[in-house]
């Protein structure tokens, strides 16, 4: 699972991407389409429980989860027709499995918007109107082939066309797919589709520093807009981030406390994209590690121990699950099992975030 980070030239995008990924690349120069290929990174999803467990089970090691992230170039109006980088932008846009979408909410003369003026909602509409212009050329081109395919009377096929025909019906509305309404088998259908406006969708607010909490009107704007489009928001201001990350953690704690800040911005913003993606984490835990495992929200115990190896999804015979709370309250593993805490779970059993788990398998 990967989230791509789109918006408009010049919004702070790659800025943004740097910090989160403690790039050493230079920061980007102050004209469009200077990320010409999307660049990756992966990065690691603060989470204060895996500090919470290593306090009554102290490891050799901590790994966190980690989430990857695509630094994707910048969108401009008629990207569908081929403006800019046109389709190449959006085929990336295309693979991702969630939009992070970056709008500018702050004033600075030094730094050209390339629309001439900051307005974080025409950004949005501009980038959502390419991607609702690139989903109606996507199904418009797919509909004679499903129609053919249908004719066969084959049951999938003919499923796949009346998704096909619901999803087009909806853009012709104007409206992103995210917030039509799909029976978990048209979903299945719709993410096969590769329609872009489908994709869950951060908005990513990037704001001055001396807004560092979002408080402000182009926030505010911002947020209303994504409540009424199936989105969320969360503000970072990507220059004090990449400042932030530059420096060592005597002086970054030093930076926070003086902004009144307890964390940095990117560990909100990773979680935020983390749950954008419709994803959760189980933990492991015990002398050689205490460790995150990600799972898709709704995951069974057996597809949740195929992350760690196929062999024990293939092998599965229970679960052995436990709570941090009730870790926190009997001190180990094994008061837990004294207490009759330590829950056995089966193959039907939905993972629930953080989860503390032993998988017994057999292959």
């Amino acid at each position: 699972m990967e989230a791509g980070i789109v918006g408009l030239p010049n919004v702070g995008k790659s800025t943004l991407f740097n910090a989160l990924t403690c790039s050493a690349a230079a920061q980007s120069a102050n004209y469009p389409f200077c990320t010409i290929e999307p660049n990756e990174g992966v990065v690691s999803v603060p989470d204060d429980r895996l500090d919470r467990i290593t306090r009554h089970i102290p490891p050799q090691k901590i790994i966190p989860a980690t989430l990857k992230l695509v630094d994707i170039a910048g969108i401009v109006k008629g990207a569908s027709e081929g403006e800019g980088l046109g389709n190449k932008f959006l085929s990336h846009i295309r693979e991702v499995d969630a939009i992070l979408q970056v709008v500018r909410c702050f004033e600075d003369d030094d730094i050209t918007h390339v629309a001439g003026g900051v307005n974080p909602l025409a950004d949005i509409e501009t980038i959502e109107t390419e991607l609702l212009l690139s989903d109606m050329q996507t199904l418009e081109n797919s509909m004679p082939r499903a129609v053919k395919a249908a004719r066969s009377g084959d049951k999938d096929a003919k499923m796949r066309l009346a998704v096909m025909e619901k999803c087009q019906q909806w853009v012709n509305t104007e409206k992103p797919l995210r917030v039509c309404e799909f029976s978990p088998e048209e979903l299945k259908v719709v993410r096969g589709l590769g329609l872009m406006t489908a994709k869950p969708v951060l908005f990513v607010a990037n704001v001055a520093e001396d807004d560092l909490l979002g408080e402000g009107e182009l926030v505010q704007a911002v947020r209303e807009y994504a409540e009424s489009s199936g989105a969320s928001v969360v503000p970072i201001c990507a220059s004090f981030e990449s400042e932030l990350a530059e420096l060592d953690e005597a002086d970054r704690i030093e930076m926070l406390t003086s902004s009144g800040l307890t964390e940095p911005g990117l560990a909100r913003l990773a979680r935020a994209a983390y749950r954008t993606l419709g994803l959760q984490s189980y933990f492991t835990a015990g002398e050689k590690e205490v460790r995150a495992w990600t799972i898709p929200i709704g995951a069974t115990a057996p597809q949740a121990a195929g992350v760690i190896h196929t062999d024990f999804e293939r092998g599965f015979i229970r679960c052995e699950v436990y709570s941090l709370d009730d870790l926190e309250t009997h001190k180990s593993e094994k008061e837990i099992r004294a207490a009759g805490k330590m829950r056995v779970e089966g193959k039907t059993y939905i993972m629930q975030d953080g989860d503390i788990c032993h998988f017994l398998f057999n292959v």
